[in-house]
C-alpha cells in the first residue's frame, strides 16, 4: 500500500467502500460526512483495559447493516477521550483510537471515535480529518471508488488476514512464583493485558442468564483467555472457579475437567488405560485383606507406593523388599490415605523425561536425574536436568497423554523402559522455570503463541435467539 499524499488527486462520492485492516474489517460501507472533524465506527461492547499510562480499548463491530449475528472482535491504544457532539445535538464522551484507513491501494491514518451507530443507515461515518485536502467531494455521487463485498465475510481466507490484537488475560494463580512472572512478562511483552487472579479470592454468581465471577467486590471483566495455574490444594474450588469461565464462554488453557482427572491419580490412571497410553503396571485396593494380592498384580519387589494426592515427590516410597512394602501399605492404610502400588522401572535407573506440551505439540524435553541417593527425580526435591533428545514414540506418548485430558498445557512425565515409554504423570499446571532453564527455549512464549492463534479475531456468527 502507498500513502494517499503521493497518488492521483482521489474523487469520493457521499458514500463509499473503505476498509480498515488494522481493526480487521476488510469492507465496510462509509458515509461522507464534511461537517463531522472526526470519523466515526459503530461499535459494541466497548471496554478499555491495560495500565493507566498506555490504555487500549476493546469492542466488536458488525461492519453489515441488519446482521448483528457477524462480530468482528477489535483492539487498539486510546489516543484520547472527546466530547463529540453528534447530528441531532446530543453530546458524548468517545474514545478515539487510529486506523489505517485502505481505498484503492492507497491507505493512511486516520483518527476514528467509538459509538453506537445502530439508529444510523451507516456504521461508518468519515469525517474532514480522514479526507485531508487531496480528496475532492462530489456530493451527487456514490461509490466512485472500486466498489467491495461483504462477501469477503464468508471466505476461508478472512482468519488468515485478522490481525494480531491485544488480548486481555487472567492468569490464576496464588503464587508469585517463576511461572507467574514470565506469563506476565512475555504477556505484557507482546502488548497483552496480563492480570493474576488469587483463584480462592473469586466468587461466583450462579444463575441460567447471566453467569459471572466476582473478584474483590467487583464483577470481573470479559477476558480473551484465562490460564489456569491451580494448585493440588485447591483443586476444587479452583475447578469450579474455571468452570464457571467456561459457562461464560471464555477459552481456558486447560478445562476444568481436564485439571480434576489429572489430579486423581487413579482416575488418571484409568483413563491413559483406556486410551491404550503406556504407563508402569499399576494396581489400587482398600481392603487390607488383599494387599498380597496387590502386590502380585504389579510385580515383584521393589516396588513403588505412592499417594494419591502426592505432589512434587512427596508421598511416594520405593520398597526394595516384598515385606517393605508390605509395611508400607500397612503405614498408609493405617493413615486412611489411598494410594496406588506400581511397578518399578527399574532401567529408567533414577531419571525420567519431563515432555512440555502445548496446543497437541512437545515444544521442550528435558531430562531429570534424582539427587544422590534418591530415586525420585523431581527438581524440587534436589534432582537436575538437562535438555534431552526425545524419540518419535516418546513424543508421541506425550502427546497422547495430554490430549487424554484435553490438556493445552501439560507436562509429561515419562520413563524410558525396556517395552517402551511410560507415562508416570500429566501435569496440567507445569512450572516453567525448570525446563526453561534446561533447554533455553521460551515456553511461555510459545503458550502465547498458541493463545493468539486459538482467540484470534476471525467473523463470529453468534446464534440467533428465538424469540
Amino acid at each position: 500500500m502507498t500513502d494517499a499524499t503521493t497518488s492521483q488527486p482521489l474523487q469520493f462520492g457521499w458514500e463509499e467502500w473503505i476498509a480498515l485492516p488494522d481493526l480487521g474489517v476488510p469492507a465496510i460501507k462509509a458515509k461522507v460526512d464534511t461537517g463531522a472533524r472526526t470519523s466515526a465506527l459503530h461499535a459494541f461492547d466497548i471496554e478499555t483495559f491495560g495500565p493507566s499510562t498506555r490504555p487500549k480499548v476493546r469492542f466488536t463491530v458488525h461492519p453489515i447493516p441488519g446482521r448483528d449475528d457477524l462480530v468482528i472482535p477489535c483492539s487498539a491504544p486510546i489516543l484520547d477521550r472527546r466530547e463529540v457532539a453528534s447530528s441531532n445535538g446530543e453530546r458524548e464522551l468517545r474514545y478515539v483510537i487510529e486506523s489505517t484507513l485502505c481505498v484503492n491501494g492507497d491507505s493512511w491514518p486516520i483518527e476514528i471515535t467509538l459509538t453506537n451507530r445502530s439508529t444510523m443507515a451507516s456504521r461508518m461515518l468519515l469525517g474532514r480529518q480522514a479526507l485531508k485536502d487531496h480528496i475532492s467531494i462530489v456530493a451527487t455521487d456514490r461509490f466512485l471508488q472500486p466498489e467491495l463485498s461483504y462477501d469477503v465475510y464468508h471466505t476461508s481466507k478472512m482468519r488468515a488476514v485478522q490481525p494480531k490484537r491485544a488480548l486481555r488475560i487472567a492468569v490464576l494463580s496464588r503464587e508469585d512464583n517463576y511461572s507467574t512472572r514470565r506469563l506476565v512478562e512475555e504477556g505484557e511483552a507482546r502488548g497483552h493485558s496480563v492480570e493474576v487472579i488469587d483463584t480462592t479470592r473469586c466468587y461466583m454468581a450462579i444463575n441460567a442468564l447471566a453467569p459471572e465471577v466476582h473478584y474483590d467486590g467487583k464483577r470481573l471483566p470479559r477476558y480473551d483467555a484465562v490460564i489456569p495455574r491451580i494448585g493440588a490444594s485447591v483443586t476444587a474450588y479452583g475447578a469450579a472457579v474455571i468452570r464457571q469461565f467456561e459457562t461464560i464462554g471464555t477459552f481456558c488453557v486447560n478445562p476444568s475437567a481436564g485439571i480434576t482427572a489429572s489430579r486423581d491419580k487413579l482416575y488418571a490412571h484409568q483413563l491413559m488405560a483406556r486410551a491404550r497410553v503406556g504407563m508402569p503396571n499399576t494396581a489400587f485396593a482398600a481392603s487390607p485383606k488383599d494387599t498380597g494380592n496387590l502386590i502380585d498384580l504389579v510385580g515383584t519387589a521393589p516396588l513403588i507406593v505412592k499417594l494419591l494426592e502426592s505432589t512434587q515427590g512427596k508421598g511416594v516410597v520405593l520398597a526394595e523388599t516384598r515385606k517393605a512394602a508390605e509395611s508400607v501399605i500397612d503405614a498408609f492404610r493405617g493413615l486412611k490415605a489411598n494410594f496406588l502400588v506400581q511397578d518399578f522401572v527399574k532401567e529408567a535407573a533414577g531419571e525420567d523425561i519431563r515432555c512440555l506440551v502445548i496446543g497437541g505439540r512437545v515444544v521442550a524435553s528435558m531430562k531429570r536425574t534424582g539427587a544422590e541417593g534418591d530415586f525420585r527425580s523431581n527438581l524440587h526435591r534436589g534432582g537436575t536436568a538437562k535438555s534431552v533428545r526425545i524419540t518419535r514414540a516418546e513424543r508421541e506418548t506425550a502427546i497422547r497423554a495430554a490430549r487424554v485430558f484435553d490438556l493445552s498445557l501439560a507436562g509429561v512425565d515419562l520413563l524410558r523402559a525396556e517395552s517402551g515409554p511410560k507415562v508416570l504423570e500429566v501435569n496440567s499446571s507445569p512450572g516453567f522455570e525448570g525446563i526453561e532453564g534446561a533447554t533455553s527455549r521460551n515456553i511461555a512464549g510459545a503458550l502465547y503463541d498458541m493463545i493468539e492463534a486459538r482467540v484470534r479475531p476471525a467473523p463470529v456468527r453468534r446464534r440467533k435467539t428465538s424469540g
